[in-house]
């Protein structure tokens, strides 16, 4: 095993101006990220006997300080860049378009990346999502199949510890069955699943990254129903697991030291470029590199890192580094009715509806519904959101909260070279480097899904005998924040940015671990795929070195 700096201790480890980032001697690997993917591909390789270095963005988060966090999370004062210390200078970044696309509500820089902040709905892609140009006419198929995948979305699934059933009809084939039980369905659940017998509409349960029961050292889940953005008690998985494995196993992490560029001769990468708190520029030299920064920050890395013999940027002699971003677009009917929901029973979703999935052809996307627990504003935003007091106040929370119920979609959007992340001509982030540009364009196909699949919510909600108090629609769709597609895998150079090992076609030693890779985006929460598609890259690297 080769050594490393000792790993951080329980509390989460130094993130002081002084700390030690000098780059590690002799690497054999540069992971660029410490979210999940970076995370486990640090650590598979590192287990392997592999020097690993990995450089963060961000600072390592005191866990001891999630409590205190998660207070901020419930405070109306605070804002959802407040909870992980985003925003600012660092973060900026600018948008234009068809749609504005805001990125900076919901993204983490540093050690755990978005999974300190994420949901935790982890499942398969269907295998209808890897053929979409073969089987519904549009988008484009993946050089792999789900069958490809599959090995590793069973290891992946043991990786992050998955609490869930085989009671989904409409899922793919699997192994066996998830590493712990099914959280069960929450109250609401229970109101929605009479309408949706009445319908003829198939619930089933939701696989998630938190535990049911004991597992992997951590507990088991007690409650608090702050999932996002903050899991204080641990139950629920962030990359942290993975990143604290790795520095057990040898690796070296370096947090607050963003990449500036990559230096590179003909064919190969020689060099990460960061920056240390107080600006000083090091060079982290390893024999092959990992960029697992996420669908945004890895296309600018690499559009950063143009040279004379790049000049389009590196990796990018297809000229599609940036290209095709995609997200999962989101649809919703909200409502009240004349009876306790008990909202926020649970801070997670535990059932859904794959039922539609694979109708999806090319006039209509793929899309799951999702029941919510959480429906509704909390006592403190109902107090604030009138000028009653007193009395009057009291009347109105035991006459309003706790009745709201809601349902939600994730609905595919299809890639199109001309949504993109590029970099800004105009304006820099705090170490003068152009900020991410965003130009985000929606199809008309998953325009018209989300107004199927409004149709099939205001359903369900009249079944229930609900008012309708609130839609998202086709013409105020939001994104969920699962950016996708800017450095797409296929076999042909110049139509794809990474082949099926996920190593960049233009470079002999550097693969990209990311949501970044996803030819299409398919409906499903990306977390389990990016893990897939991180344990697979971490083979390949082990294989070349």
């Amino acid at each position: 095993m080769s050594g490393g700096r000792p790993p951080a201790d329980s509390a989460g480890g130094a993130t002081d101006d002084d700390a030690d980032r000098s780059p590690v001697d002799d690497a054999d690997v540069c992971v660029i990220g410490a979210g999940p993917a970076g995370g486990i591909v640090a650590d598979r390789l590192a287990d392997a006997g592999r020097k690993v270095a990995i450089l963060e963005a961000g600072p390592r988060f005191d866990s001891a300080d999630r409590l205190a966090r998660q207070e901020r999370a419930i405070r109306p004062f605070y804002g959802p860049q407040d909870v992980w210390d985003g925003g600012g200078e660092r973060d900026a970044f600018s948008t234009t378009g068809e749609w504005s696309y805001p990125l900076d509500l919901a993204r983490v820089k540093g050690v755990g990346g978005s999974t300190l902040h994420w949901q935790g709905m982890v499942m398969r892609l269907h295998e209808d999502d890897f053929d979409s140009r073969s089987v519904r006419g549009v988008g484009t198929d993946w050089p792999i199949d789900y069958d490809d995948l599959r090995p590793y979305y069973a290891a992946a699934e043991r990786e992050l510890g998955i609490a869930g059933a085989q009671d989904n009809p409409f899922a793919p084939p699997r192994e066996k069955p998830h590493p712990m039980p099914a959280f069960p369905p929450s109250y609401s659940d229970g109101l929605f699943a009479e309408a949706c017998d009445e319908l003829e509409i198939a619930m089933h349960s939701v696989p998630n990254a938190r535990n049911s029961e004991s597992y992997d050292g951590r507990g088991a889940c007690v409650g608090y129903g702050t999932c996002r953005p903050v899991c204080p008690s641990g139950a629920k998985y962030d990359a942290t697991v993975h990143v604290e494995r790795a520095e057990a196993t040898g690796a070296t992490v370096i947090d607050r030291a963003p990449v500036q560029r990559l230096e590179h001769d003909a064919d190969s990468v020689t060099a990460a470029v960061y920056a240390t708190p107080d600006d000083e520029r090091r060079r982290q030299e390893a024999d092959a590199f990992v960029i697992a920064c996420g669908g945004v920050e890895t296309p600018r890395l690499l559009l950063l890192s143009e040279s004379s013999r790049y000049p389009d940027g590196l990796a990018n002699s297809s000229g599609l580094v940036g290209k095709y971003f995609m997200d999962h677009l989101f649809a919703g009917v909200n409502g009240v009715i004349d009876e306790p929901t008990r909202q926020n029973h649970v801070g997670f979703l535990t059932s859904e509806s794959h039922q539609f999935y694979d109708d999806a052809d090319d006039q209509y996307a793929p899309f799951k519904l999702e029941f919510f627990n959480f429906a509704g504003p909390s006592p403190v935003g109902m107090a604030l959101s009138g000028d009653d007091w007193g009395d009057d106040l009291l009347e109105r929370l035991r006459r309003d909260y706790g009745t709201h119920i809601g349902i939600g979609a994730l609905v595919e959007q299809l890639p199109r070279e001309d949504s993109s992340v590029g970099l800004d001509p105009d304006r820099t982030d705090d170490r003068g480097n152009p900020v991410p540009h965003i130009d985000w364009s929606v199809d008309d196909r998953a325009l018209r899904t989300i107004e199927r699949v409004n149709e099939i919510q205001r359903e369900i909600l009249a079944e229930l005998g609900a008012e309708i108090t609130g839609r998202i629609g086709p013409e105020n769709t939001i994104p969920t924040f699962h950016h996708m597609g800017t450095t797409r895998m296929g076999t042909d150079p110049t139509e794809s940015v990474v082949d099926p090992t996920l190593r960049t076609h233009d470079l002999e030693n550097c693969w990209i671990a990311s949501s970044s890779v996803f030819p299409t985006g398919g409906a499903m929460n990306p977390t389990l795929t990016i893990a897939a598609l991180a344990l697979k890259a971490a083979d390949h690297v082990a294989e070349a070195l």
